[in-house]
């Protein structure tokens, strides 16, 4: 996988040149499944959070590549709908069973059920589309931010932070952890907060996101597959940020995740991810998202609620 810190960013925010950039680990590794019998995959794991779980994005992305392996090549996805049910052992693979519950003229249902040790832990819809031009078209405009090449990638954010003398050892901690993953995505974020703002931030984000290395033209469901991966990632966060200041989190895992795929887009060039958390209460979060190409056409929205349960920080400095 290539480094944040050592690859050199195209003109574009892509990677083009594969002889210039090592091939994406998402395709090649994360979301290449092993074929078992027909309608049938078995997943493999490559990054494990901190929780010990298995990353919902994975799963989500791994069910979509499987329910792609069904249908046609000019079929293409256009929503998928989840329920995680069961915590991921990240010690065993996922074996991910594919239902073709309808394949019609326009539009083809496919259910994905993954399972570990004999029972599901995740159960996905995904609905397909043949191409279908129309003249009814509208959508929303994208917000104006800086380009990602005048942003600080996540790596060198954090780093900015953990220098702060002023920073709390809570945020410290938090931080450091974050800083020791190697997960498989680019996020530079849009107007990040500095220290003295964290206890005012509204739950909403935006940041520039891409896979690591390069995936090329390829087949458009392949990308949907990593959007689906890198959709999850940070996510459900966003509906943490008002609070983080006076909240540890305790517990927080995905209930559901949907996803609506609008235009063609390469998940290896970036895209502009705009989050957002209109209601938090009862234990739960629901959060919105907005995929954006650079060229300002809206490519995917996403839509997730999540468990969400906090104790207060022990120590009474905040910052």
């Amino acid at each position: 996988m290539s480094s944040p810190k050592s690859r050199k960013d195209k003109q574009d925010g892509g990677g083009d040149d594969p002889s210039q950039d090592l091939r994406s680990v998402l395709v090649t590794s994360v979301l290449n499944l092993e074929p078992l019998d027909e309608d049938l995959f078995r997943g493999r794991h490559y990054w494990v959070p901190t929780t010990q779980r298995l990353f919902g994005g994975q799963i989500v992305g791994q069910a979509l590549v499987a329910a792609a392996k069904s249908v046609c090549e000019d079929i293409h996805v256009h929503s998928l709908h989840c329920y995680f049910v069961r915590a991921g052992d990240p010690k065993v693979p996922v074996l991910y069973q594919v239902e073709r519950t309808r394949s019609g003229a326009s539009f083809s249902v496919r259910s994905v059920k993954a399972i570990q040790h004999g029972k599901p832990i995740f159960i996905c819809q995904a609905s397909f589309q043949r191409i279908q031009p129309s003249p009814l078209k509208h959508q929303f405009s994208m917000p104006t931010v800086p380009p990602p090449e005048e942003l600080l990638d996540h790596e060198a954010l954090i780093d900015n932070y953990l220098r702060d003398p002023n920073l709390g050892e809570n945020y410290r901690v938090g931080l450091n952890r974050i800083a020791a993953l190697d997960v498989p995505i680019e996020i530079r974020p849009v107007n990040p907060p500095t220290v003295g703002q964290m206890q005012r931030i509204e739950p909403k984000q935006m940041f520039w996101v891409r896979a690591r290395g390069y995936i090329g033209e390829g087949d458009i469901k392949m990308h949907c597959c990593v959007a689906a991966y890198i959709s999850d990632y940070a996510f459900l966060g966003t509906a943490l940020l008002p609070h983080q200041w006076k909240y540890k989190v305790n517990f927080m895992v995905s209930l559901d995740h949907s996803m609506w795929f609008h235009a063609p887009f390469r998940a290896d060039h970036w895209m502009l991810y705009e989050c957002e958390s209109p209601w938090a209460d009862g234990s739960r979060g629901l959060v919105h998202g907005r995929l954006w190409r650079r060229d300002g056409v809206l490519a995917v929205s996403c839509a997730q609620e999540g468990v969400i349960r906090v104790k207060p920080w022990v120590s009474e400095s905040k910052l």
